[in-house]
């Protein structure tokens, strides 16, 4: 397994393995990975021939009083966890290498309408900066498939649209959420929590599980429903971010024809920022 750090090396190496027929699969991470990053990438080997993995924590995509200087960085334990995976290479560049000349005046890819509301709302410009990143890499590496978790329901979408809508000649593929055996979506972030945090964090996750049983059992008091789950979360410590009821396919807002929904959460928990999703049959 190669890492290489300059885009012109990842360049030479990909044409390389074009050359011997190889199809070439990209899974894109921050690093300090985890399960679900690693079936990210088993995925990626079973649909390809020549796995890269980047490893770029993105200042783009955080603002300014996010953690962008506390995201952990891991590359050492990273690059072990992948070459166990299988991975045929890692790219892991600088912030000098992606934007040479700095974010300021850089060009920036926005993905309208499906990357409002949700974590668009609360994190103004976060996806801005994952799509911009995301279509720098698919120039970069030009996968013939990527590979992303459906944990970060949102940005699968947005990344989906961004991918039609510049005929990008790379297929999209959601991969589910790995979790916990109580049920906490496996994140880098779960590592700020402290034990007793740790201990009350399952239950977003459950709650999302029983606003789905409320809506399956035929309630259509959607306001309502989620307020519940709200006042749930509430008294354990859990304070929303924002809990919301959406279409699984458009993200257009819930209504009665809706045959597929998708609940969808984002939650503090003490300093840490946790987010899940569940889709499930309406009609």
């Amino acid at each position: 397994m190669n890492t290489l750090h300059s885009i012109a090396q990842v360049r030479a190496a990909i044409s390389h393995a074009r050359k011997d027929g190889k199809r070439i699969g990209l899974v894109p991470t921050m690093g300090n990975l985890h399960a679900g990053h690693i079936a990210l990438v088993e995925k990626a080997r079973q649909r390809t021939d020549y796995v890269v993995v980047s490893i770029f924590v993105n200042p783009l995509q955080f603002g300014p009083s996010e953690d962008l200087d506390s995201y952990p960085r891991t590359l050492a334990d990273d690059q072990a966890k992948l070459l166990d995976a299988g991975a045929h290479m890692v790219f892991a560049p600088s912030v000098n290498d992606m934007y040479p000349e700095g974010m300021d005046g850089h060009t920036i890819v926005n993905v309208p309408v499906v990357s409002e509301g949700l974590c668009g709302a609360s994190r103004p410009g976060h996806f801005n900066g994952v799509a911009t990143v995301v279509s720098k890499l698919f120039n970069i590496v030009q996968p013939d498939l990527a590979v992303f978790g459906e944990k970060d329901y949102q940005q699968l979408a947005v990344i989906r649209k961004m991918t039609q809508d510049l005929c990008l000649p790379t297929q999209i593929m959601g991969e589910p959420t790995v979790r916990a055996e109580d049920g906490l979506a496996l994140s880098s972030r779960n590592g700020y929590l402290s034990p007793s945090e740790r201990e009350v964090a399952p239950l977003l996750f459950a709650t999302l599980k029983q606003v789905a049983a409320n809506l399956q059992s035929g309630r259509r008091d959607f306001a309502q429903v989620i307020e519940e789950a709200r006042m749930v979360l509430e008294s354990s410590g859990l304070h929303p971010d924002y809990l919301d009821l959406r279409d699984a396919l458009t993200l257009n807002p819930i209504s009665d024809t809706t045959e597929e929904a998708v609940a969808l959460a984002a939650a503090f928990l003490g300093k840490t920022r946790l987010i899940d999703n569940l889709r499930f049959k309406l009609n």
